[in-house]
């Protein structure tokens, strides 16, 4: 069986406190693995997610500082970003406040979702070509890696958006290996990248079954090809509170190693009633 984590939609919840603490808590409490919440930096009119045209005063807190608000109230759940949008930060201050939270939760920044934004004015708010998002969201990848190393030269790289010269950035993660990065997004280009670069996937959920079945594969076979390990990439697939343990072993048999359930709706109570609900269905946090 998968282990299952809760998607945390800031757009629908606000930066509410209190309402934050109560849901995770109990997430943690009922078993669920951890915890997702996701980013937009910035909105803009007409800005489009598929069909569904983004209100601008959708409130997107910023996601490492929601985690590091439930690291502080919670003890056991592991936190996750899904996705955040890594071109838009410069990996040099983003690694060291990822490896920040990393200490600070005693090792919980473990589910790093990564993608590279589907809005152009997105982009250009933050000053970056919108074109040019994908390599730099690869070379970002390279370097947080290199700037967590514990490489007595420090952190080296050389690219085409970032240069490094004998860097050193601390404190570093608590595992030896840094953070993993799960790559998040439902194109070719995301399965390649969590293929060759990537601990993890997370494809969207607007997808069909054939269309993730054949992404999944494009993931190991690019894996394999670059010469890693195809069974060490996690695979994340996006669920809802309703669905059976049937569903979920489908999905294990498929390689999914974690679903994400959306949090959810009406006054807190409420919400934890449906984890409650949840968890005894699904016996987790026993054993």
């Amino acid at each position: 069986m998968p282990t299952f984590a809760l998607r945390y939609a800031t757009p629908f919840f606000g930066a509410d406190p209190e309402r934050l603490v109560t849901v995770a808590r109990q997430a943690e409490e009922s078993g669920f693995e951890a915890i997702y919440v996701p980013e937009h930096v910035a909105l803009y009119p007409e800005a489009k997610i598929g069909e569904w045209e983004l209100p601008t005063d959708l409130p997107f807190p910023d996601p490492l500082d929601m985690l590091t608000f439930v690291a502080a109230h919670t003890e056991r759940l592991l936190l996750g970003t899904g996705v955040l949008l890594l071109p838009y930060h410069h990996p040099v201050t983003l690694a060291k406040r990822l490896a920040t939270i990393d200490v600070l939760s005693g090792g919980r920044m473990r589910l790093l979702g990564i993608g590279v934004g589907v809005l152009p004015g997105e982009a250009a708010a933050v000053g970056v070509d919108y074109r040019t998002r994908g390599r730099r969201a690869d070379e970002a990848i390279d370097v947080m890696r290199a700037l967590w190393a514990r490489d007595e030269a420090g952190a080296q790289f050389h690219g085409e958006f970032y240069d490094l010269d004998h860097v050193y950035s601390h404190p570093k993660p608590l595992a030896e290996s840094g953070l993993p990065i799960h790559v998040g997004g439902s194109s070719e280009a995301a399965a390649r990248r969590a293929g060759l670069r990537g601990d993890g996937w997370l494809p969207g959920g607007g997808l069909m079954p054939d269309e993730r079945k054949a992404l999944w594969e494009l993931v190991l076979s690019t894996a394999e090809k670059a010469g890693r390990d195809p069974g060490a990439i996690a695979y994340t697939h996006m669920g809802s509170l309703e669905m059976s343990p049937e569903t979920a072993e489908r999905l294990a048999a498929e390689g999914v190693t974690r679903i994400s359930v959306a949090a959810p709706t009406g006054e807190p109570d409420e919400q934890c009633a449906e984890l409650v609900a949840f968890a005894e269905r699904f016996g987790l946090g026993k054993g």
